[in-house]
């Protein structure tokens, strides 16, 4: 299928605005940000909104059961004809591209195309691109629609950004520092904000920098430890009421993944107990956790200057 134009029935609509900052702001306060993140959780817990997931076959079920264990309520419809229609109707989409077989492909495009009409938030997951010669024109593709967020490696963020050729597969060959200056370009070009994982993670919407300590590196080896974050970041967007900036959805959903990374591997004997404690660590964290200090550090994206987490 050819890539989608105005001509296909897509109308020209503008990135969602609140990815974008509207002018240069200054420093978040850290203290502020990570008491939002709170009432963000807060608000995942109370409205139980409804995701639905585009996502690689290697992954799903681990995807649905962290959906679920966060609070929210899972849907992976993928099938052409339906995948419009339901993004138009859920509070938040993921498109994650691991395994894009063709039909999926064009269920992808649907699917963006009812979430730009209807105003659903929707994340983009370049799963591995920069070599595959299928994928990554298709994250080109579907970048240049403005999505809430995107989230990746370093690797396929620099790749995004035209400035690498990808990773080892699913797995990053660079340092995350290496991919900021990419992800402050991705953010300002298409609107939107871009998260970088690794060691910590980093979230800029092109204006301030969030990083975001802690998580665990045994999700680096479970099945779909990063695919699965993709959905809990649309969870988050889901939810967040009308004026706030998508930055603060996205830092929210990084740092309740990080804090129950960490409550999970504490005690885990390895990736298989890993797995299981990490979905009743997701059930079990409480706004409070996320509202206590020294999880993030903000600067702005350009001067890196800023404050610690109070």
């Amino acid at each position: 299928m050819a890539p989608a134009t105005p001509a296909d029935g897509i109308p020209e609509v503008a990135a969602d605005p609140s990815a974008r900052p509207a002018a240069p702001v200054g420093p978040v306060d850290p203290a502020g940000l990570a008491a939002r993140c709170g009432d963000l959780l807060d608000a995942v817990r109370e409205r139980g909104p409804l995701v639905h997931a585009i996502t690689n076959s290697v992954v799903t079920n681990v995807t649905a059961n962290v959906v679920l264990a966060i609070g929210a309520a899972p849907a992976m419809v993928d099938i052409v004809g339906e995948a419009g229609d339901f993004a138009a109707v859920a509070d938040g989409l993921l498109i994650n591209l691991g395994t894009p077989a063709p039909e999926q492909r064009e269920a992808m495009r649907e699917a963006v195309s009812g979430a730009r009409r209807s105003g659903t938030p929707w994340v983009l997951d370049p799963v591995a691109i920069g070599s595959l010669r299928v994928r990554t024109p298709l994250a080109a593709e579907l970048v240049a629609q403005g999505p809430t967020a995107v989230r990746g490696n370093a690797s396929e963020i620099l790749a995004l950004a035209g400035e690498g050729t990808g990773g080892r597969g699913v797995d990053s060959s660079d340092p995350i520092d290496a991919a900021v200056a990419a992800a402050t370009g991705l953010a300002r070009t298409h609107g939107t904000v871009v998260a970088v994982s690794g060691e910590r993670d980093l979230i800029t919407d092109g204006s301030t920098l969030v990083e975001v300590a802690g998580g665990s590196a045994m999700l680096t080896r479970m099945t779909g430890g990063g695919c699965a974050l993709g959905a809990v970041i649309a969870t988050f967007l889901g939810v967040r009421p009308d004026g706030t900036p998508a930055l603060e959805a996205v830092v929210a959903a990084h740092s309740a993944y990080s804090a129950a990374a960490e409550r999970a591997a504490s005690g885990a004997d390895g990736p298989g107990t890993f797995a299981p404690r990490l979905l009743d660590a997701l059930a079990a964290i409480g706004p409070d956790e996320l509202r206590a200090p020294g999880r993030l550090h903000v600067s702005l994206a350009d001067q890196g200057d800023g404050g610690e987490a109070a």
